[in-house]
């Protein structure tokens, strides 16, 4: 499979990206509709083409950073959007990477990783140490059974499961079943919102 970003900018050059909505997801847009803050840190790791940064930053927030292991993605951002600060857009591995943010979205990056519960239990502690005290982070999860496949993305998993892996690092202030959803993905989501413990 080669490197992680060699695998991701394949991807990306083959246009083999079926997670790609082309458009903000819905329970995300929702959720960005209620914030009033324009001033909030935001990160987005794993962002791909991050419609979602796009629309936050068409909204009035300036403080918002895309991040991914390719470039592809992120030069497709900055052409879409040529206004965008790039020294917001980073280029970099998720694990490696530094800052402090009021908030961190999540969309389809989790379940990108193979499903190991030590690359699990990295995620979770990685988030929490780029989150500010009492930031959050919210997403959404794939609500869908585990294979034992660790080349079919995307990696599924469940409520329990996700919980173990997050609930020595964050408060759960909600996790559930996500409602608006696209129709494809109807009934294979979960909508959290976690707020970081530190």
């Amino acid at each position: 499979m080669g490197t992680t970003k060699e695998y991701w900018s394949q991807r990306y050059n083959e246009n083999n990206t079926g997670w790609d909505l082309g458009a903000p997801s819905p329970p995300l847009q929702n959720y960005i509709d209620q914030l009033s803050n324009k001033k909030l840190t935001i990160l987005i790791p794993g962002a791909g083409n991050s419609y979602e940064a796009e629309y936050l930053f068409n909204n009035g927030f300036t403080n918002v950073h895309v991040l991914d292991i390719a470039n592809e993605p992120l030069k497709a951002f900055a052409e879409r959007n040529p206004n965008f600060p790039v020294e917001q857009l980073h280029e970099n591995d998720f694990f490696e990477f530094e800052g402090q943010f009021d908030l961190i979205l999540e969309q389809t990056f989790f379940c990108s990783f193979p499903p190991l519960p030590e690359t699990r239990e990295s995620y979770a502690k990685k988030m929490s140490e780029l989150l500010k005290s009492n930031g959050k982070l919210v997403g959404l999860w794939f609500d869908i059974p585990l294979t034992g496949d660790l080349e079919k993305r995307p990696f599924g998993g469940d409520m329990e499961e996700y919980l173990s892996y997050f609930t020595p690092y964050f408060e759960v202030q909600r996790f559930e079943a996500c409602y608006n959803s696209i129709p494809p993905r109807q009934g294979s989501e979960l909508f959290g919102i976690f707020r970081s413990k530190k």
